[in-house]
């Protein structure tokens, strides 16, 4: 077939190719039709590994912030454990102190301090996420108390906390030190 410059249509593409490397020349043997489809699974492959590249780092930065935020709201536990000796020293010398002594003029100032000291102290815990695991009257949870003795008692149902020893605190939602608890068991 004869196009307008008198040349046969191969011949006009002939001369066009001429020069291309014959890597890139269209052979018509039906390979290149097998190359385009490897290069297409390739080119899926490498899509999806992209993808699982990125959810990846997405949960990777999830988790650090996600640490990030703990570090930051639990920072303190170990120096909170510490301050609650001294909340519990303080209730032991208010507790020390015998209700006759409490309105003694010498002591009135001394036993108000030291009360103001504790609320005030228990304010500042507040503060910082810090509070105290109620128990006494409560049925035994041994994720937050811990119970250090039986004692038989009709009074009250077995397994239930009959009086705290030592008080429990949680800071935020974790247990920061169990509640050291006697429970009641059925009497003998």
């Amino acid at each position: 077939m004869m196009n307008d410059n008198g040349k046969t249509n191969d011949e006009a593409i002939d001369k066009e190719l001429d020069g291309v490397p014959e890597q890139f020349l269209d052979q018509g043997d039906g390979a290149d039709g097998d190359q385009l489809a490897a290069l297409q699974a390739e080119l899926e492959e490498a899509k999806q590994q992209v993808l699982y590249a990125r959810a990846e780092t997405q949960n990777v930065r999830r988790r650090l912030e996600k640490d990030i935020a703990d570090a930051k709201a639990y920072a303190a536990t170990g120096f909170a454990r510490d301050v609650l000796t001294v909340a519990d020293n303080l209730a032991r010398a208010l507790e020390a102190v015998p209700a006759e002594l409490r309105q003694h003029n010498q002591l009135e100032g001394l036993v108000a301090g030291i009360e103001a000291t504790q609320r005030e102290l228990e304010k500042v815990l507040g503060q910082h996420g810090i509070s105290r695991i109620a128990s006494v009257g409560l049925p035994l949870d041994p994720n937050q108390h811990q119970a250090m003795i039986e004692l038989p008692s009709a009074d009250h149902e077995p397994g239930t906390v009959i009086s705290e020893m030592q008080s429990g605190y949680m800071i935020k939602d974790r247990l920061l030190r169990p509640a050291l608890v006697a429970v009641a068991k059925k009497p003998d």
